[in-house]
């Protein structure tokens, strides 16, 4: 049997931040995810109600697997920088800016974390030849969150996200289903969330409720995975979010600056912010060839040119409603007005210029 010790030694050699292993075992969260599926709160995110019965079963992805062993990369070192929940719109010398979450601002996690997987693998398969090995990194249907509460890497606060008791929340999750078996890592961790509400009173769209997130009012899901319009009830909400959302991580006390412990990985350099934000006129503006010469490594490309300035013609609405000075909210006007009159562009973009002018005059 494999012990977790020489896991955790491979893993921080490879550079995670921390890292454990577990037996593989049925979901037993499977029926409360049901559930949410049959609210309607994944929203259009059709692929998350299908495979419900891998996500219950995670054997029947790779036959005969026994374990799980799951990494995670620190994208943010908590206290590095304030939180932004409290300070005004981020402004250049090009205007107001949208802010990016997180951890779109490096690397796309994908790769940086997969690359390192298989290197993983093919160490274990070089000393364990008749194992099978599967690498997965938001890939899979797979309750990760719930698998690396099992592999003692923290517990699933009450915004649904891990966090590690030393680290905080701010890691993203990948792992190995093996057919080796693995000693366990330490005990589960136990709930630390308490009777804090902090990241349910924070969310402006009041998404969450204590273990549950309503993904189609969530700001991420509305910014990032939602394909169609913004209901206005959510545009005010949105404030300066021009891509994803951090509030509810930044709100969190598991989140302030502490020491670290020496078992505990730095964070990856190669989540290294390219930007923090965007500036709002720029993305107005944006050609096909703009988008993706900005895009081009990270995790941002989820996003289309439409949806892109969706987003920002929503937080250009609030820069403006919230006293943007001149010349650039005479410039943002401007480049409302042209997209509100463009018939050769998106219907649906035009409308919601339009919409959103209306909404200003009226005010």
């Amino acid at each position: 049997m494999l012990q977790a010790p020489d896991i955790q030694a491979a893993c921080n050699r490879l550079g995670f931040a921390v890292s454990g292993a577990c037996a593989l075992r049925p979901s037993a969260l499977a029926e409360q995810y049901r559930e949410w599926l049959r609210a309607g709160k994944h929203g259009t995110m059709d692929y998350l109600a299908r495979n419900t019965d891998l996500r219950a079963d995670p054997e029947r992805l790779l036959p005969g697997a026994r374990s799980v062993i799951m990494v995670a990369d620190l994208y943010h070192a908590r206290g590095n920088e304030a939180s932004p929940s409290g300070e005004d719109s981020p402004v250049s010398s090009a205007g107001p800016a949208g802010r990016i979450a997180r951890y779109a601002r490096g690397r796309d996690y994908h790769k940086v974390i997969k690359k390192r997987l298989h290197t993983l693998c093919d160490e274990l398969r070089a000393s364990h030849q008749s194992a099978e090995f599967r690498a997965f990194v938001d890939t899979a249907p797979l309750m990760e969150r719930e698998i690396g509460q099992l592999a003692g890497m923290g517990w699933i606060g009450k915004h649904t996200l891990l966090i590690h008791p030393r680290v905080g929340s701010f890691i993203l999750l990948g792992g190995i289903l093996t057919t080796l078996e693995i000693a366990s890592s330490p005990s589960p961790v136990s709930d630390h969330c308490g009777t804090c509400t902090r990241c349910i009173d924070a969310c402006p769209t009041q998404a969450i409720s204590p273990y549950s997130v309503d993904a189609s009012r969530c700001i991420s899901y509305l910014t990032i995975e939602n394909r169609g319009t913004i209901d206005h009830q959510f545009h005010e909400a949105m404030g300066d979010w021009l891509y994803g959302c951090d509030i509810c991580q930044e709100i969190c006390p598991h989140n302030s600056p502490r020491p670290r412990e020496a078992d505990v990985g730095e964070m990856n350099p190669e989540y290294t912010p390219r930007r923090d934000s965007l500036p709002l006129l720029e993305v107005l503006q944006w050609t096909s060839d703009n988008r993706q010469n900005t895009f081009a490594g990270t995790a941002m490309t989820r996003a289309t040119l439409e949806m892109m300035k969706r987003n920002a013609v929503v937080v250009a609405g609030n820069a403006i409603r919230n006293g943007c000075p001149d010349p650039h909210r005479s410039e943002l006007l401007r480049r409302l007005k042209e997209l509100a009159s463009d018939q050769a562009g998106s219907p649906e973009l035009a409308s919601l210029a339009a919409s959103t002018l209306t909404r200003l005059h009226a005010e």
